[in-house]
C-alpha cells in the first residue's frame, strides 16, 4: 500500500494525529535564511519555549515552495513536502500585496483544498505565528464546527460575521462543505485581480456562502489568539501571537523576538507580577510600512 501512495499522502500520514489532523505551515528561502535568525528559527522557538507545545512539532508538516527551504527542512528533520509550481519561483521574500505575494497565497489555497479532499483536517499557521500554548485546548473538535479562523480584531461575539478574518491561522475540518468552500474560494481567483485570497474569503464569509453551504464558522478571540493588529490583554490567557499588520520579514523577526523575550520573563516571574504584550510597541512593524 505504501508504494502506491504519492509523496503528499505519505507526508500527511506521517505528520497526522490519530484524528487525521495536521499542522501545516508554508515557507520559502526567505523564511529559512537570515542574518542572525530566520523566521523559521523563531517559529520553532515558539514551540520550544511554549507551554505543552514541543510535541506538536511531531504533527507539523512544513510545505516548501523552493529547494533551499526544502533542504533546510530536511536538515532540521521535520516533516517536509516540496510543493512544485510550474513556471513560478517563490524563492525570495514576497512583500505584502505584491503580485508574487498574491500568487503565492492563491497557490497555498489550492494546496490546502487538496489536503481537505484527501480527508485530513488541518490547522494552517503562518510562520510569523508564535505558538506559546497548545491551541488544541482552545479550538473545538466538535464536528459541528467546520472552520475556526483568527481575526485581526474581535468584536466580542465568536459567531459574528463582522469580525475581520486573518488566514494566517485557522483550523478546518475535512468534510463535503469545506471541500466545496475551498473549491469555490479558488474559483474566484481570476475575478479577484489585485486582491489577496484573504480578502476574497472574507467577502465570502460575510456574504451568502455560509448559508448556502451550511457552514458553521467560529471567529477566534484575540484574547487567546493574539496579533499585532489587536494585542491580547492577558498574557496568562494568550495561546498564539501573530505578527499581522506588519509588512516585512525582518520587521516581523525583530518584533516577535521581543514577544519571545517578554514571554520568557513572564515564565520566570513571580505569580503576582504583571506582564502584558500590550506594552510592546511593535516598532519595527510600524516602521515597515514606510519601506
Amino acid at each position: 500500500m505504501t508504494g502506491q501512495q504519492d509523496e503528499l499522502e505519505l507526508a500527511l500520514a506521517e505528520a497526522s494525529t490519530e484524528s487525521r489532523t495536521v499542522i501545516i505551515a508554508m515557507v520559502n528561502k526567505a523564511y529559512v535564511e537570515g542574518d542572525d535568525k530566520s523566521m523559521l528559527d523563531l517559529f520553532l522557538n515558539g514551540f520550544w519555549f511554549g507551554e505543552n507545545t514541543r510535541d506538536l512539532v511531531n504533527h507539523l508538516l512544513l510545505v516548501n515552495v523552493d529547494q533551499a527551504s526544502y533542504e533546510r527542512c530536511k536538515f532540521l528533520r521535520l516533516h517536509c513536502y516540496k510543493l512544485e509550481t510550474d513556471g513560478v519561483e517563490f524563492d525570495r521574500e514576497e512583500v505584502y500585496m505584491s503580485n508574487e505575494f498574491i500568487k503565492m497565497m492563491w497557490r497555498r489555497t489550492l494546496f490546502l483544498g487538496e489536503v481537505l479532499l484527501r480527508g485530513y483536517n488541518f490547522i494552517f499557521t503562518d510562520t510569523d505565528v508564535l505558538w506559546l500554548r497548545n491551541p488544541f485546548h482552545r479550538l473545538s473538535f466538535n464536528e459541528k464546527f467546520d472552520l475556526q479562523i483568527s481575526t485581526d480584531s474581535f468584536d466580542g461575539d465568536q459567531w459574528s460575521q463582522r469580525n475581520p478574518i486573518n488566514t494566517g491561522f485557522y483550523m478546518v475540518r475535512s468534510n463535503k462543505k469545506t471541500v466545496q468552500l475551498f473549491d469555490l474560494w479558488y474559483s474566484r481567483k481570476e475575478e479577484a485581480a489585485g486582491q489577496k485570497e484573504q480578502d476574497v474569503l472574507d467577502g465570502m464569509l460575510h456574504g451568502e456562502v455560509l448559508e448556502n453551504l451550511g457552514l458553521r464558522v467560529r471567529f477566534l478571540n484575540t484574547l487567546y489568539f493574539s496579533g499585532f493588529c489587536q494585542d491580547s490583554k492577558d498574557i496568562r490567557a494568550v495561546t498564539t501571537v501573530h505578527a499581522n499588520c506588519c509588512r516585512t520579514i525582518s520587521a516581523k523577526v525583530a518584533d516577535l523576538s521581543a514577544v519571545i523575550d517578554t514571554w520568557k520573563r513572564f515564565k520566570r516571574s513571580a505569580a503576582n507580577e504583571t506582564f502584558t504584550f500590550g506594552d510592546l510597541r511593535h516598532a519595527a512593524c510600524a516602521h515597515s510600512w514606510g519601506k
